[in-house]
């Protein structure tokens, strides 16, 4: 019996892996593959098939979000979901919009960023679209490459520097299509994003946090014209 009982909790464990794994490579690479794929429809793509590579993207969050609750039975603190008072979150991510607001600024200013044929795409959306994939930069990224995956790299045996350095780089590359420039600036406050999460493990205040800088870069101006 005893055998038996140690064979059957080995069995949930490797199951429990693999659906970890498979939560992995969706976190890790959805957001590039759906990116990719719509490029490939249309280079520059108008509002319609905008609004739907975003509605991709939070279903694939939302695809996570079911293998953390229904197939690794995890509770959603393991995401950074509940790990601090409302209040202190939203604090928090203000602290750390603060904190990238320096970079990002000299970044901008010396390195030229936002002056892309991507961004000027980008700029030509409408505000509320603009808006739309600001939230979702901020929700779903913050899942998905600091939330979920530092978690489960760890669990499933990773040390702490690879279980941030891995979903960091991966972050980068997601930008990649934006030119060096955005490459840096997503290394530099996905470097920042990362050290938060790492020291408090809240992903609302991540999320708040993202949000409010993209928020100033790319809402704001559309709303000025």
């Amino acid at each position: 019996m005893a055998n038996a009982a140690i064979l059957a909790e080995s069995s949930r464990t490797a199951a429990t892996s693999r659906v970890t794994w498979i939560g992995l490579c969706v976190s890790l690479f959805s957001l590039i593959a759906v990116s990719r794929f719509f490029h490939a429809l249309a280079p520059h793509p108008g509002v319609a098939l905008s609004l739907a590579r975003e509605a991709a993207m939070f279903a694939c969050a939302g695809l996570v979000l079911w293998i953390v609750r229904r197939r690794e039975r995890l509770p959603l603190a393991s995401i950074g979901i509940g790990t601090s008072p409302l209040w202190k979150s939203l604090a928090w991510g203000v602290v750390m919009a603060a904190t990238c607001v320096i970079p990002a600024a000299l970044i901008a200013k010396y390195a030229g960023y936002g002056h892309s044929a991507a961004s000027h795409n980008f700029n030509n959306l409408p505000v509320w679209l603009i808006f739309l994939v600001v939230v979702r930069a901020g929700v779903v990224e913050e899942f998905f490459y600091r939330a979920y995956s530092i978690d489960r790299l760890q669990r499933l045996g990773l040390g702490r520097i690879a279980s941030s350095l891995i979903p960091l780089a991966i972050f980068v590359a997601a930008h990649a299509s934006g030119g060096l420039v955005n490459v840096l600036m997503a290394f530099v406050l996905g470097a920042i994003f990362t050290a938060f999460y790492l020291w408090r493990r809240d992903l609302v205040s991540n999320v708040v946090g993202h949000f409010l800088i993209d928020f100033v870069a790319n809402v704001i101006p559309a709303m000025l014209g």
